[in-house]
This record gives structure tokens, sequence and C-alpha cells, in this order.
């Protein structure tokens, strides 16, 4: 008697379907490349612009979490200032000019709340432009 021969899976996948889709795709993307017209981008010239940028103020939050507070326009090493006088010296320097950005600048060991902090004191002070401070990362 002849014993049935167990059948084994077939265990490749068939590709010709997806080389087929593929070359439906390649074909329509031809076809439809010299349709696309690129957008033309006008940067601006240094001749357009109106005004320098103003210099900001910079809240500096250092490793033990003492601030200090530097107007960079001016040369100088800035004012050690507590967390509770922050907004008046704050206010004190953007006098006249309260579109003055500030930007906050933080040690590596910094804990994230105390930049939380004073971002929130800024904020609650009604400074409209607040930005963080980095350094680019040397290759």
């Amino acid at each position: 008697m002849i014993r049935p021969r167990p059948r084994r899976a077939m265990n490749q996948i068939n590709v010709v379907p997806y080389i087929d889709v593929m070359l439906v795709l390649l074909v329509i993307f031809m076809v439809t490349a010299p349709f696309i017209n690129p957008s033309q981008v006008e940067l601006p010239s240094v001749a357009q612009s109106s005004q320098a940028p103003a210099a900001p103020l910079e809240v500096l939050v250092k490793a033990d979490g003492s601030l200090l507070l530097r107007d960079r326009a001016a040369a100088g090493e800035g004012e050690a200032v507590a967390e509770v006088a922050l907004a008046a010296a704050v206010r004190r320097l953007q006098a006249g000019r309260p579109e003055r950005p500030v930007v906050i600048s933080a040690d590596k060991v910094v804990r994230y709340e105390a930049v939380m902090r004073v971002m929130d004191t800024l904020q609650r002070l009604g400074v409209p432009r607040v930005g963080l401070l980095v350094q680019p990362a040397e290759p």
C-alpha cells in the first residue's frame, strides 16, 4: 500500500503582485510630475529689515537655584535677584519697551520645575515674548 506523502507548507512569498503595483505607481508619478509647479520662496534681504531685533533680557537660573538678570544690550555681569523680586526687576528693565523679549537660560543640572517657575512668573507679568536660550551642540 502506498502511504500518502504529507504536504509541506509553502514558505515563500509571491512578490509579483507587489512589483506590479510598484510599476503602476511609478508610471503615475512619471506622468503627473511635469504638472507640479514648485513654489518659489522669497527670502528677506538685509535691506528689507526695518530695524534690528531688540537685545533681550536674560534670566540665568544657576545650579543652586539662584537667579541672575542680565541686560544683553548693556555690557555687564547682571544683577542677582530673588525669585519674588524677579517681576519687579524685569518690569524696571522693560520700562518704556514692554515688547522687549526675555530669554531664560539655565544650567544643565537645574530642575525643570525651577525653569517653569521663572517662565510662569514672566507670563503672569505679561511679558509677550518669553523664550528659552539654548547652546548649540558641539561637533
